[in-house]
């Protein structure tokens, strides 16, 4: 049976990386943030819900989700995140059994997804591994690479779970506050015991 890891880690804690990483070295990586967008696209179930929930306004002419429209909606109304969130996990949790169901039975899967606590997923996996960096390392990322100003950043990081909620539903542990070198060091050294574990 395919070997089931969630990963995960806050905004800017380079989770990407290491989950490019883990698709070179043979594992089958199912993408959250692109399965977020695969369920709304124009004509999807979700969309109609979405539509429905948040009015026209929510698509685009040309029968898209209108993120922005969405977000400036939910991003100010933690009920109507909520209500996004009811629609939009459960297709994305089918989803990714679907991806997951196609995985040969040794694979090692693993379930890239930024809400894996928040969205309470982290349960179901043989293995978590959290990509962590402290804050203000996260704060200074965003701010540096991707333009944010520093009161974005901070908002960015208290819209996620807590770094101590992540590390507490932790099996695996990687630190990314060193180099590109030792990060991809450090993920080599875990895809080894993965492989090791799921051969037993």
């Amino acid at each position: 049976m395919a070997r089931r890891v969630g990963l995960t880690g806050g905004i800017a804690s380079g989770k990407s990386t290491v989950s490019r990483r883990l698709a070179e070295l043979g594992a089958v990586v199912i993408d959250y943030d692109r399965l977020a967008r695969e369920i709304v696209e124009p004509g999807s179930p979700a969309l109609a819900l979405i539509a429905q929930r948040f009015g026209p306004e929510a698509i685009t002419a040309d029968g898209s989700m209108d993120r922005a429209h969405v977000g400036s909606i939910v991003f100010a109304d933690p009920a109507a995140l909520k209500d996004l969130e009811a629609i939009t996990h459960p297709a994305i949790r089918d989803l990714a059994a679907a991806r997951e169901a196609a995985a040969a039975p040794d694979a090692v899967v693993v379930h890239d997804n930024p809400l894996l606590v928040e969205m309470g997923a982290a349960a179901a996996c043989d293995v978590v591994i959290v990509v962590d960096a402290p804050e203000d390392v996260q704060v200074a990322r965003m701010v540096g690479d991707r333009g944010m100003t520093e009161a974005d950043a901070r908002a960015r990081i208290a819209a996620q779970a807590t770094r101590e909620q992540r590390l507490a539903a932790a099996d695996v542990v990687i630190d990314n506050t060193g180099t590109l070198e030792q990060l991809t060091a450090r993920v080599d050294e875990v895809w080894s015991s993965l492989r090791s574990a799921t051969r037993r």
